[in-house]
């Protein structure tokens, strides 16, 4: 037990930032009471990344386990109880969530117009789900964080969305809840079968191979659509384009990750025997959402779309790299995560800003905008650039050591991949080239402006990370890499002892 504890703070401070707005931010002024709303929820939203790089600072690299814990009893009787953690995996992710909610409240700063105050709650409370699904080591906990995400993300979509904003929150709850039921089914199961829903206790336990099977397949429905895997993933284009431009950011930087992140947290280390049979259909299902949803982004028309389709290809790169099983493949995939977290927020931040002065996404309504927007043109191009995976950026050390991992497991997977990066490049470029270069065409392009002070605000903090996971990536393996080689480890002992309970079933029949 910890005299501080720095993962409720980092958890729980956004919650109470939310019912500050909620009960003090009134008055008959709506200017008045938004601008206090922004505030308050920027002030916040900055400590709670302040706060949370404590994490970083009191972590033992060297340690392979969970580190900060915090325990509390909640239902004592039932063995469930409030248990927070973080190890070498996990903290990266805490540090994502709470990187990108200040840029998202500070985008958001003069889009949102209407219902400030709600938006900024909305945000808020978003950051504590999202922080707190990270963090917990019990499985109801952890459940309850995860789909608690669904509430404010449906709001966000719905309220503050485009023209078809109900539509694609409907369809993006919808989704997500019929897979989640399922890992509560799951849940359940594993309480009946271990007495307990402490993940350090779950973990300890050798599922039968039959049970195995089964808890695989409803983690799976679940994150499958969280990551989003094809054919599960239709839900996620809709929901970008209709999302505001902060929604965007944080589904495609955070809430993709939960998907893989369950995979890497409970489906490969509890379940490794259903994991080794499973094993190829991961496979194919990411070769597929590599390559299809390229050639689809390839001829969109609506720069979310283009960036959506793009994303989960990308997640396609990290599926396969969890499931090679190898530590550079893990690595990678993990480092992959974190990289997409931060280059498709910041393009999806890049469309926002034309989007905001021309109230378009076509792709076809622009061009030649490096003649009127220089600054614009050199940040586009940075994180354009490190979607297509350049070296020095952070979008090529995971995608190389996804490649690494996945030759060294199976040659064709790894072959399948690469023409990924081929088809990536084309249509990024192909965005970049359309959008930016060629001649000012439209009339209404002659007056905009290039970007202002608060979005080279929000931008700047961005770049920084993409060049530096680029440059100096061994900050982030170093710390990943005894929490994976944990993983692995529990992974083939698992995978042994669930071999040698089998043959004894076997020999007893």
């Amino acid at each position: 037990m910890n005299s501080l504890p720095i993962l409720s703070l980092t958890t729980f401070l956004p919650l109470v930032g939310a019912i500050f707005i909620l009960l003090f931010a009134r008055g008959d002024d709506e200017a008045v009471v938004a601008r206090n709303a922004k505030q308050t929820a920027l002030t916040v939203s900055v400590i709670t990344f302040l706060i949370s790089l404590m994490i970083w600072a009191n972590f033992d690299p060297q340690n392979a386990g969970y580190q900060l814990e915090e325990r509390a009893e909640w239902i004592p009787q039932f063995d469930i109880g409030y248990h927070m953690g973080v190890d070498g995996i996990s903290m990266w992710f805490v540090l994502l969530s709470t990187f990108l909610t200040p840029i998202c409240i500070l985008s958001a700063w003069d889009a949102v117009k209407k219902r400030v105050k709600e938006y900024m709650i909305a945000f808020l409370v978003l950051e504590t789900l999202m922080v707190g699904m990270f963090c917990a080591l019990d499985l109801i906990t952890f459940y309850i964080f995860f789909e608690g995400v669904l509430l404010p993300m449906f709001l966000i979509i719905g309220v503050w969305g485009g023209e078809n904003r109900v539509y694609a929150a409907f369809k993006f709850f919808l989704y997500t809840l019929l897979g989640s039921v399922l890992m509560l089914l799951a849940i359940i199961a594993i309480y009946h079968a271990v007495d307990s829903t402490d993940f350090i206790r779950v973990q300890d336990y050798n599922f039968p191979v039959e049970m195995q099977i089964w808890l695989w397949l409803a983690f799976f429905a679940s994150f499958a659509v969280k990551v989003p895997m094809w054919p599960v993933h239709t839900w996620l284009p809709d929901a970008h384009v209709q999302a505001p431009t902060a929604g965007s950011v944080i589904l495609a930087g955070v809430l993709l990750k939960m998907g893989a992140y369950g995979f890497i947290r409970f489906s490969i280390p509890m379940f490794p025997a259903a994991t080794e049979m499973f094993t190829p259909l991961i496979y194919g299902l990411s070769i597929v959402a590599v390559i299809y949803t390229s050639l689809v982004a390839l001829v969109q028309e609506d720069m979310k779309k283009l960036i959506a389709y793009s994303s989960v290809a990308h997640m396609g790169y990290v599926t396969i790299g969890l499931f090679t099983l190898n530590e550079q493949g893990i690595q990678g995939a993990l480092f992959q995560m974190l990289a997409h977290g931060v280059i498709s927020g910041a393009l999806f931040l890049c469309v926002g800003v034309i989007y905001d002065r021309m109230h378009t996404k076509e792709i076809a309504r622009y061009g030649g905008l490096v003649h009127r927007m220089p600054r614009y043109a050199l940040v586009f191009m940075v994180f354009t650039m490190a979607s297509v995976g350049l070296p020095g950026t952070a979008g090529f050390v995971g995608e190389f050591l996804v490649l690494v991992g996945a030759f060294a497991d199976n040659t064709w997977v790894g072959v399948f991949v690469t023409s990924g990066m081929v088809l990536g490049a084309t249509y990024m470029l192909y965005l970049y080239r359309r959008v930016v270069f060629g001649k000012i065409t439209r009339d209404d392009l002659m007056g905009i402006m290039d970007l202002n002070k608060r979005e080279i605000a929000v931008f700047v903090p961005l770049l920084i990370m993409v060049i530096w996971m680029g440059i100096y990536p061994s900050s982030f393996l170093s710390i990943m890499e005894p929490a994976v080689q944990r993983v692995i480890e529990q992974y083939q002992a698992g995978l042994e002892l669930s071999v040698e309970l089998a043959e004894q079933v076997e020999l007893k029949r």
